[in-house]
Formats: C-alpha cells, structure tokens, sequence
C-alpha cells in the first residue's frame, strides 16, 4: 500500500505543470480578446465623443467660490441704475417689403448651394431639397445617416453634416430638423417605440450642426415616428422612403415662429 499511495502522489505531482500551463494559456487568450476589442472602434461613435470632449475641455472655466458651513449668506447688493443695460429691442425694418425680399435672395440662395454640394447624393435617391416662399425641404435617407434601429450616427453621416453646416453657418435662418420612421415596431430598452426613436435621430442630427458652429437657438427637433409617411409601408422601397430625416429651413430667423 505504501508503494501503490508514493507512486500516486509521483503521478499527481508530474501532472501539476498543467495546472500552470492552462492558467497561463488563459491570460494569453483573454490578453487577445482585449486587444482585439480595442482595435475594433466604431468611428462613428468614436467621432461624437471626440468632439463633445474637445468642446467639454475647450470651454471657459467656471469657478463658484465656497460657502463656509455656518457662515451666513449675505444677498448681493441690486446694481445701479446707471449699471442696468437694458435688453435690446427689435426694431421693424425701414423697409419691411425689401427685408423680406432680400430674406427670399437669402433663401432661395440656400438651396441652389444645397443642390450643387449635393448633386451626385440627389441623383442617387438619398436627398431631395424641395422650395417653396417659406421653407427649404432637405429630406436625407436614413441610410445615409444611421444604421437600422439606432440613432447614433454612423461615420458616413458626418461629411454630409459638415457641409450642411457649412452652408447654413453664414446666415441666421431657423431649421427645424424632424425624424421618420417606418411601420415596423421597435421596442427595445432605449426606444420603446417609433417615437423615442424618430426623436432621438432629429435630436442627434441638431448635435452634430451645433458642434459645426451651428447656433442651438436657431434649431428645434421632432420625431413624428411611423405617422407621417410619404409612401406606402408595405412595400421595401416604400418603408426606405419613410426612413428619413427632413432637415426645414425657414426663411425667417426665430425658430418659435417656424414652428408655431
């Protein structure tokens, strides 16, 4: 017996190195995956996060000074007279009829711009710009912008935003940008339905034009989800066409009157 249990403990300790050797085997496994998670970057994603930290660390400081516990706070003394500036007042044009002429000109200039930039997208299919006295209709896919069921912008959009951008920078125009989507149902754990999910495209397309200089007072976004088609759902092409988001520029400046 004594023998038999001395070469079951040999046994048992010439085996150990496995031990070690499939821990270690492990670790290397496990080192790959992470560094093949890290190579793996969605550029889109990676893009939107870039520039919303260059604009987070590039802002002014501000610094509130601390209140001592116990200390009792005093309330600033209200200014002078002589210090109060008074907040400006529009005033009518001199001219109302050359004003809304020229606001025309500005107009109508957009959208010829909008159609040269564009010219190759338009022949495609994947942007029609449409003009009446009051508004631009910029209708984008959502092929171009978003892959299906999300609403962060894939790397392809970016381009097209920059110059729409571009563009709309040089004048003051309100834009309403609104989200569309299909009759097929979402129901996930950050869109629950065509709603959320419609909204959260407009939304992501006025964060992209505020962070290309675009002024945020000047823009508003609404998801109309499956409610507002503009072909039939039960055909491919139809529900490709009610995939968009519709970017209207207005020919005035105050983007509540737009879109009272």
């Amino acid at each position: 017996m004594r023998r038999r249990r001395a070469r079951d403990d040999d046994q048992h300790n010439r085996e150990r190195w496995l031990i070690s050797y499939a821990d270690f085997i492990t670790l290397l496994f496990g080192f790959f995956v992470v560094m093949y998670s890290v190579s793996s970057v969605n550029e889109g994603k990676y893009k939107v996060l870039s520039e919303t930290l260059t604009g987070v660390f590039n802002a002014p400081q501000r610094s509130v000074e601390p209140i001592a516990v116990g200390d009792r706070i005093s309330r600033p003394e209200p200014p002078a007279e002589d210090q109060v500036i008074a907040p400006p007042v529009a005033t009518a044009p001199a001219n109302p009829a050359s004003d809304e002429e020229g606001r025309s000109k500005a107009l109508e200039s957009i959208a010829n711009q909008l159609e040269d930039h564009f010219q190759t997208l338009i022949n495609k299919g994947l942007i029609t710009v449409e003009t009446n006295e009051n508004w631009i209709e910029l209708s984008l896919q959502n092929s171009l912008l978003f892959g299906s069921g999300d609403a962060e912008p894939h790397y392809d959009a970016f381009p097209v935003v920059e110059k729409i951008a571009g563009i709309l920078s040089g004048h003051d125009n309100a834009i309403r940008v609104e989200g569309f989507t299909d009759n097929q149902p979402i129901h996930t754990a950050a869109y629950p339905s065509n709603w959320e999910l419609s909204a959260a495209r407009a939304a992501a397309i006025v964060r992209l034009l505020a962070n290309n200089n675009i002024d945020p007072r000047r823009m508003a976004a609404i998801g109309y989800g499956q409610y507002q088609p503009v072909a039939r759902n039960d055909t491919r092409e139809g529900r490709s066409r009610n995939r968009r988001v519709v970017l209207l520029i207005s020919r005035d400046a105050s983007i509540r009157g737009a879109v009272r």
